[in-house]
């Protein structure tokens, strides 16, 4: 009776195990998240935001490393190169600041911005919360697929030293395929606040439509 009794008590045990670990390694994750649509025909539109993560069968992309280190994917260099050639033309000094990211970085980038509120006093729902506002949730960055870039003046300590730099972009980057990903009015949308430094590639067709149209992606492929 007794071994019998240890037996339900140890399946139990395992039972409770197996659940809390599936919590936490869900959450470590971002399962709960569901997966966007990818279409390899539509690979530079597919949408990647807080609501939708990078899809299981996301092919891992093909990386061309820029003369900073930092890598995109090789199917966005030429465009980029080309409209970086255009801003040195205009007599500016672009940097790719960040192009592809591994999910272990992204969710290094999380952790220590919910370290920084929680710095400052907030509770861990609210540290998290707050973090989320400016740093993807692991699995749904866009630069976990390559196809996004944060551009600033070359050596800049602060968004200030790259305003011209990102006026410039607003101006132009679409006619090279890239797109204001978080616009100002657009942050209900995106789920994102304003970042006038990252930008993501859509393709020169659809950067040219969206110009048009003042439509983000999300608005854009609905």
């Amino acid at each position: 009776m007794r071994s019998k009794h240890l037996m339900t008590c140890l399946a139990i045990a395992a039972s409770l195990i197996a659940v809390f670990t599936g919590a936490w390694f869900a959450a470590q994750t971002d399962t709960t998240i569901p997966q966007a649509t990818y279409s390899e025909q539509q690979w530079n539109l597919i949408v990647v935001n807080r609501w939708n993560a990078i899809p299981d069968d996301y092919p891992t992309p093909t990386l061309t490393e820029l003369d900073n280190g930092e890598r995109v994917d090789a199917r966005i260099y030429e465009d980029l190169q080309r409209m970086f050639d255009a801003m040195r033309a205009d007599g500016l000094d672009p940097e790719v600041t960040a192009g592809f990211r591994t999910r272990k970085v992204q969710r290094q980038l999380m952790d220590e911005k919910i370290a920084e509120y929680r710095e400052q006093g907030l509770s861990s729902k609210d540290a998290k919360e707050q973090a989320e506002q400016w740093v993807a949730i692991p699995g749904t960055s866009e630069h976990e697929i390559g196809l996004a870039v944060d551009i600033n003046t070359r050596n800049s300590t602060g968004a200030a030293d790259s305003q011209d730099v990102y006026a410039w972009l607003a101006d132009n980057a679409w006619q090279y395929g890239f797109i204001l990903r978080y616009p100002s009015d657009k942050t209900d949308i995106t789920g994102n606040m304003y970042e006038p430094w990252h930008y993501r590639y859509v393709g020169i067709d659809a950067a040219y439509a969206m110009h048009g149209t003042g439509q983000c992606l999300e608005e854009y492929t609905r």
